[in-house]
């Protein structure tokens, strides 16, 4: 296969059942389109037979180049695995194996790159989930629009079309905690959103956890705004003002009134006022001094175990380390 026009991008984790869906609708795609088009396949360290499945489908068909990551590191970094990998000499189609964005918007989304877009992003107009992880997305989305210092679009996640450009950019920052959507919000260029319908589920059940979500949350918040440890500062304002109207009431009370507060009350008041304001504004620091602590490290994002494409396998390897990516050295 020469080099393709466009790679479609799929990060997965345990999707056994999924993934005989998502090969026959990719399998769609490209038997329709006039474009030359890879699929790139990132095992983020499945525990069933996803990686099996994998080697069968990339040893039988050159149009798909899978990259097996050595353990499970998230879906943001085997994302990043992806984008790392694909050889598209215009743009990255980046979809869920989940089958949650369908594939067969790609011509939708090429044709608004062929308009001069380098950031064609999906907008959710509809979302299959339950009430309350609707709910929770949409406060994120715009609690994140009204905090960050980027622009980052209401209801866009990861699915998206990102010119080849855009691609490099995002493989050359070395951000440890990632939150994809937000670099790509930050790099810039000429972006337009399409609204589509998100689907439910083909099959399996939802892998981001409850944890995962909130870890999602905490990058974007903490990676994309000044808000936190502006709070602070707020917070700090806040509870000195307080103490000294309390002060001046204290005081009034005594040259005035002959009365001064008697009790524990005022003394328990003030502090669990002033620790807990100190409580707040140690962790919030702390996520600060986390990422800084884990980013010094200098770790690679990810490592490589096994490479398929174009019908041979390409490790295990040794490794090239980079501050962002690492990957298997080329045979």
């Amino acid at each position: 296969m020469s080099e393709p026009q466009i790679s479609i991008v799929a990060p997965l984790y345990n999707e056994r059942e999924s993934f005989p869906h998502l090969v026959a609708r990719l399998n769609a795609v490209m038997d329709a389109s006039p474009l030359r088009i890879e699929v790139v396949l990132i095992d983020d360290g499945s525990r069933d037979n996803t990686a099996a499945l994998m080697q069968q489908v990339a040893l039988v068909d050159a149009r798909y180049h899978c990259v097996f990551l050595s353990r499970n590191y998230g879906h943001q970094i085997a994302l990043s695995a992806g984008i790392a990998s694909a050889r598209a000499t215009e743009a990255l189609f980046i979809i869920d194996g989940d089958l949650q964005d369908p594939p067969e918007l790609l011509t939708d989304f090429y044709n608004k790159y062929l308009e001069g877009y380098d950031v064609v992003y999906a907008i959710r107009k509809k979302r299959k989930e339950g009430v309350f992880k609707r709910l929770a997305y949409s406060m994120f989305y715009r609690l994140m629009r009204s905090i960050s210092y980027v622009d980052i679009p209401l209801d866009s996640g990861d699915f998206s079309l990102i010119s080849r450009r855009v691609a490099d950019v995002l493989s050359q920052m070395p951000e440890e905690s990632r939150f994809i959507r937000g670099m790509r919000s930050w790099i810039g260029f000429s972006q337009i959103g399409i609204e589509y319908e998100r689907d439910a589920r083909v099959a399996g059940a939802p892998k981001y956890s409850f944890k995962m979500l909130r870890k999602l949350a905490y990058n974007g918040i903490f990676n994309f705004s000044e808000y936190p440890i502006k709070l602070v500062t707020r917070l700090g304002l806040i509870t000195f003002t307080i103490a000294f109207l309390y002060l001046i009431q204290t005081l009034i009370k005594k040259y005035f009134y002959g009365d001064v507060p008697q009790g524990f009350t005022a003394t328990l008041f003030v502090i669990v006022l002033f620790s807990g304001v100190q409580l707040i504004a140690l962790g919030l620091i702390g996520e600060y001094v986390l990422r800084i602590f884990f980013q010094t490290k200098g770790r690679p994002l990810y490592v490589v175990k096994e490479v398929i494409r174009q019908k041979e396998r390409l490790g295990p390897r040794p490794l090239e380390t980079a501050p962002a990516v690492c990957k298997p050295a080329t045979p």
